[in-house]
């Protein structure tokens, strides 16, 4: 027997986002699902170790400090990282150093999912290099993950300001150690990763010269967007497919819960969605199809994919067609196991599935989104297909001080990084950077969606998902994407020849 669960889909080469055990409270429309409900998470989830290398390149390890804020005398940590000097011209012709922020998962993961990066280098005579975030893949303070995540205080260093003062740290010390100080370095990243490289190019602009910072929701916080944004998108891509669609599944999640209060109710959900396991809290099948709507949003791309399983292409679409094109009379839980299908079983190879993949376990983005990456979701009753919930901040605060023993610190990032008055901001302390976006993803609406200058750049794609710019080329890609593409590159090749006019006009003096 096939059975499919979510920690088997971590050996597939794919992207990142996950379900927390979220501090959120919901407001259902037939009867209260609990104290709490999942929230959207980046992919990095799905990062784990490439059973292919797609690219070639060298790993080596760098000792980084654990804490690069204080002058205390604590263990030092191996962070590791990817490199590929093939195609880089040197330090003797200034050739360009293209950075990727690591993101929450095994860098090797990122490597293969970044083709964009690999596939221009050689154009640029670029370096390429993929550290590793701390905290995730190898690079684990204290020698192992179960004592870089024993409690809150070995935990505590792991931060994105730390994370950024890693990269920094590792990229100077290359550059000095390669007698490279005069070569540019470019920064690249997506998602979570995207931020970082945003973040970067604004705190270290003396070590890079430019971002491209995609599907970077750099604004998800606080009161910065309207906390319904992501679910809002996610319900719009179904509702723009079929409004039959979007009602079926907008009722389902009343249904479900009246299917469960009966006496036999849990076992027969078994049977209807295949479980491996008897069900036992309704909430954990409401999750679990949750949590495919989402990421069926963030990978609604044009072509068939298997980045985070096999999926057809435009999937959300072949989603609503099965649901459309059942026969008259099927139950509206029956249309959305055959949706939900094409998400979790397009191959057929599976036989039943398995919920269980804890969602109360320890990870690092758990960790973050309980200290400083704190961003506020909600669903409203009016325009989106979920669950009527609220942001509680004060249930948020309760479940992550019960898992962590820790307080979250909600403005934190924006004081760190701002966010408020973005666009003033930016404009006055912001240049070089690229901030690129597909409106199909959900996390768009949390991120710079106009240009700010001439230097600080939004590419907005209508057909786009998530960092679909940065995957590698293939004949499916759409006009729309190859002209992204090419925009991207041009502004690249801008920044690297200003660089190289200012550099040289300086020391003719």
């Amino acid at each position: 027997m096939t059975k499919l669960t979510l920690s088997s889909l971590l050996l597939l080469p794919l992207i990142f986002i996950v379900f927390a055990s979220s501090p959120l409270t919901i407001a259902s429309e037939a009867a209260s699902r609990g104290n709490s409900k999942p929230i959207p998470r980046f992919l990095g989830k799905f990062a784990q170790p490439n059973r292919g290398r797609p690219f070639q390149y060298e790993t080596r390890y760098f000792e980084q400090r654990l804490d690069h804020f204080s002058f205390a005398d604590l263990p030092k940590f191996r962070q590791r990282y990817l490199i590929s000097t093939q195609h880089w011209t040197g330090p003797d012709q200034m050739g360009p150093i293209f950075l990727y922020c690591g993101n929450e998962g095994d860098i090797e993961w990122f490597a293969a999912n970044t083709g964009f990066v690999w596939e221009i280098a050689p154009r640029f005579g670029a370096m390429v290099l993929f550290p590793e975030h701390r905290y995730y893949g190898e690079s684990m303070p204290y020698g192992s993950r179960d004592k870089a995540y024993a409690n809150a205080a070995s935990l505590s260093y792991l931060t994105a300001e730390q994370a950024l003062a890693d990269f920094a740290v590792l990229v100077t010390d290359l550059k000095r150690n390669l007698s490279a100080e005069g070569c540019p370095v470019v920064l690249f990243g997506g998602s979570y990763g995207g931020m970082l490289a945003a973040w970067m190019r604004l705190k270290y602009p003396h070590i890079a010269i430019g971002a491209l910072a995609s599907s970077a929701p750099v604004l998800q916080f606080e009161d910065i967007v309207p906390p319904e944004t992501f679910y809002d998108i996610v319900s719009n891509s179904f509702k723009r497919e079929s409004i039959s669609c979007f009602d079926s599944i907008k009722k389902s999640w009343n249904i479900l819960i009246s299917e469960g209060e009966k006496n036999d109710g849990l076992m027969q959900l078994t049977k209807s969605f295949h479980l491996c396991r008897e069900l036992k809290r309704i909430e954990d099948l409401s999750d679990w199809l949750e949590s495919a709507y989402s990421y069926l949003a963030m990978v609604n791309y044009p072509y068939p994919s298997e980045f985070l399983m096999p999926l057809p292409g435009h999937p959300i679409k072949e989603v609503c067609r099965k649901m459309d094109s059942c026969p008259e009379g099927t139950s509206i839980l029956e249309r959305i196991f055959e949706g939900v299908s094409v998400y979790y079983n397009y191959t057929g190879a599976v036989e039943c599935f398995q919920l269980d993949d804890d969602p109360h376990g320890m990870d690092g983005w758990n960790w973050q989104a309980c200290t400083e990456m704190v961003m506020p979701m909600s669903s409203r009753r009016e325009s989106s297909m979920f669950p009527t919930y609220d942001y509680n901040y004060s249930s948020y605060q309760e479940e992550c001080w019960t898992g962590f023993s820790v307080k979250p610190r909600p403005t934190w990032i924006t004081t760190e990084f701002g966010g408020h008055d973005f666009k003033t901001t930016l404009k006055i302390f912001g240049s070089n950077i690229i901030f690129s976006n597909g409106l199909l993803d959900p996390w768009s609406g949390g991120s710079v969606l106009q240009n700010i200058s001439e230097t600080v750049v939004a590419l907005v794609t209508e057909e786009g998902a998530h960092h679909i710019d940065l995957r590698s080329s293939t004949a499916e890609d759409p006009d729309w994407l190859v002209k992204q593409r090419a925009s991207q590159v041009t502004l690249i090749k801008g920044w690297i020849e200003d660089y190289h006019q200012q550099r040289n006009s300086i020391f003719s003096i």
